[in-house]
């Protein structure tokens, strides 16, 4: 009795670390999501087109740029075009992760599409580390930061922190944290107040023909183990948005979104915007010949040239 003793504790001490470890667990937020453009004034010209206001050109160190449409709900998109091609492939030769991802993803699927889901956080050393562990990590942690100009005429710096991870088997995805080090607060309100009515990122939508075989990895991605399966696809929640991952038969259910017929591997497909009154959100579509379909209280806008991915607007709740 007295040597069972010690095992019996390690036993209790093993469970209460576990317990621990699962109360402590915090799901990451959505940030944001990368849209990869072959030309970046083009898609400014598409999102503006559409509602949006474009943040103006934003510069990376190694060789991409964005203009970033920005919402009330913190998230935002990146379109995301190549600056300086030859800083970006060497980037890429040394290591850099973001751009290598983003080479082999125009590589692949062209220069227009959706190639990342991006989560928040304030450790992304600490999100590093478990990626690693968890045979996740697509690459070294990447840091970079860049010079901007404040509205008031000002010079400011933000900085920065990505920890990537990525599925093999999954090639044309791939997901990452962002954590800002040093940025300053910006005041974003005149870039939020967008006309066709979009306040917030509701759902990112991706298809598989068997999405739990990714189950795995969005939960370590999310840092969720909370899962909502379903006959077609599964489901799991951050914070502020929901991740969807869809069969082919679902995603055209749902938003009558064609399919790549047996295609393995998590595709990003569309992203689904919470406005604030459909009904305009409809007029201003119409009023400027904008092509969509309804399909219940959604209206559904195609991909094309400078907007990579399906952009479904539904009605806040």
């Amino acid at each position: 009795m007295v040597a069972q003793l010690p095992l019996q504790l390690a036993n209790l001490s093993l469970i209460l670390q576990t317990a621990i470890m699962t109360q402590v667990r915090k799901s990451r937020p959505l940030d944001h999501l990368v849209l990869p453009t072959a030309d970046l004034a083009v898609s400014q010209k598409r999102h503006d087109q559409l509602g949006f206001i474009v943040a103006p050109k934003g510069v990376h160190p190694f060789g991409t740029e964005n203009a970033c449409v920005f919402f009330a709900d913190g998230t935002f998109l990146e379109p995301l075009a190549i600056g300086q091609r030859e800083t970006a492939e060497a980037e890429s030769l040394g290591g850099n992760v973001f751009t290598a991802r983003d080479a082999a993803y125009r590589f692949r699927k062209g220069a227009e599409g959706f190639s990342a889901v991006v989560m928040g956080s304030d450790d992304a050393a600490g999100d590093h580390a478990q990626f690693e562990a968890a045979g996740i990590s697509a690459g070294k942690i990447l840091d970079f930061g860049r010079d901007f100009v404040t509205p008031e005429g000002g010079a400011s710096r933000m900085d920065f922190r990505l920890a990537f991870a990525a599925d093999l088997r999954s090639p044309d995805s791939f997901f990452f944290i962002c954590q800002r080090i040093n940025v300053p607060k910006a005041d974003r309100s005149k870039l939020i107040g967008h006309e066709n009515g979009v306040v917030s990122i509701k759902t990112v939508l991706m298809s598989e023909p068997n999405p739990t075989d990714f189950q795995y990895l969005l939960q370590e991605v999310v840092n969720e183990r909370e899962v909502e399966s379903h006959s077609f696809g599964m489901d799991i929640k951050t914070p502020n948005a929901t991740l969807s991952v869809l069969t082919h038969a679902g995603l055209k259910a749902f938003y009558d979104l064609d399919t790549h017929g047996d295609r393995r591997g998590i595709l990003m497909r569309g992203i689904v915007f919470g406005v604030s009154d459909l009904t305009k959100t409809k007029y201003l579509l119409t009023s400027r010949g904008i092509a969509f379909t309804e399909k219940g209280n959604k209206l559904i806008v195609k991909p094309t040239t400078g907007q990579g991915a399906a952009y479904v607007f539904e009605a806040v709740e």
